[in-house]
């Protein structure tokens, strides 16, 4: 089966959550609500952060001026997520919707459910710089957007609506060769290494810099192969160890379950090795860019189609999430048609597009 698309939370597919710093000066009114500059700030750099620009520092590294092409288009995107959300809140309090704290802690297992571990969830959210109350909140607001959605059409796919998709899309369901394996992974991440001993000694020399990382590698190494004797010694644990001493927190809560999967969806070296095996073995260690594995293939599968039973509960999740979005798309459509948008710094405004020469000020609309 061709990967199907991943839907974000709905809450996220159109904005994002906002908070105040000390700079208040407010850039657009909308329906009487100010974005402030501080607002924008943070979006713009969250932005920058969850973009392809992450690999060279994100927002730290951007430069944000209008010389930089990529700046307006960022600064657009930025601006029109505001504006949707200053909307959408205005118009869930009109509706009087709210999400009430069990539907919150039934929203976050089912988010848990989904990752595999509280753990996993918490790794995550740490790596995307997303405190738990944060996320919390963007919990509570994706409830109040999908009543909001609700409120408009309600929004249900039946097991049957599913299985039509399923018959009229049979190419998306086909697959190759697929095995099915467990891992326990020892982390060798070099660049998040960096990273660390960068924060502690920013100003550590090239030299100390390599010494470092040749003895967290080796270090890595040695743990590895500890924990490859230790499964050898004992195969029937591999499960449990990996539960205990996997650094791949996803999949060891499942005792390293990785499901099947094609040979093109893991690294080379992974799938290169995967794919030689029989089921019911365990390899060598398995150098990768992440790291070391130890895998255990349990089980392979010819190419074909994957059966409906076995995509049906993914894919209606699928079919509902998008139908939400055409739903929330057509909501905020209307609610831009009727909007009083004021520009109060007009360089905000995208249908303002003189260029505006450096010694030169563009004045401030009238507050």
């Amino acid at each position: 089966m061709k990967k199907l698309l991943v839907c974000l939370a709905i809450s996220t597919v159109l904005f994002t959550g906002c908070s105040f710093n000390q700079n208040r000066t407010g850039i657009i009114k909308v329906n009487g609500h100010v974005i402030t500059q501080s607002e924008f700030d943070k979006e713009f750099d969250k932005s920058l952060d969850n973009s392809m620009f992450k690999a060279f520092g994100g927002a730290k590294n951007f430069v944000k001026s209008d010389e930089n092409p990529m700046y307006a288009v960022f600064k657009e995107k930025v601006v029109n997520e505001l504006i949707i959300k200053a909307l959408l809140d205005e118009e869930i309090e009109k509706r009087g919707i709210t999400a009430s704290k069990a539907e919150v802690q039934d929203e976050l297992k089912t988010v848990i459910d989904k990752v595999g571990s509280k753990d996993e969830l918490n790794r995550i959210l740490k790596q995307r710089g997303i405190s738990n109350s944060k996320f919390t909140e963007d919990l509570k607001t994706q409830i109040k957007i999908r009543k909001l959605i609700n409120s408009v059409e309600k929004v249900d796919v039946s097991e049957a609506d599913a299985k039509k998709y399923y018959d009229t899309h049979q190419n998306e369901f086909k697959h190759g060769e697929q095995v099915r394996a467990s891992h326990i992974l020892i982390a060798n991440d070099i660049v998040g290494k960096i990273r660390e001993i960068k924060e502690k000694n920013p100003d550590i020399s090239t030299e100390k810099l390599n010494a470092e990382l040749e003895k967290y590698a080796a270090e890595q190494k040695s743990k590895a192969e500890k924990v490859l004797a230790e499964v050898n010694s004992n195969p029937d644990n591999f499960a449990k160890i990996a539960q205990q001493k996997s650094d791949d927190k996803g999949s060891a809560a499942r005792g390293g379950e990785l499901g099947f999967f094609g040979k093109e969806q893991m690294v080379p070296e992974f799938a290169n090795k995967a794919f030689s095996m029989k089921p019911n073995t365990i390899s060598d260690l398995v150098a990768t860019q992440y790291g070391y594995h130890i895998i255990k293939v349990t089980d392979r599968m010819e190419a074909g189609v994957t059966p409906f039973v076995k995509v049906k509960d993914e894919l209606r999740f699928y079919l509902e999430t998008k139908k939400q979005i055409e739903v929330l798309k057509q909501i905020t459509s209307g609610l831009m048609k009727q909007a009083d948008i004021q520009y109060l710094n007009d360089s905000y405004n995208p249908a303002k597009t003189v260029d505006v020469k450096p010694e030169q000020k563009q004045p401030e609309a009238k507050k």
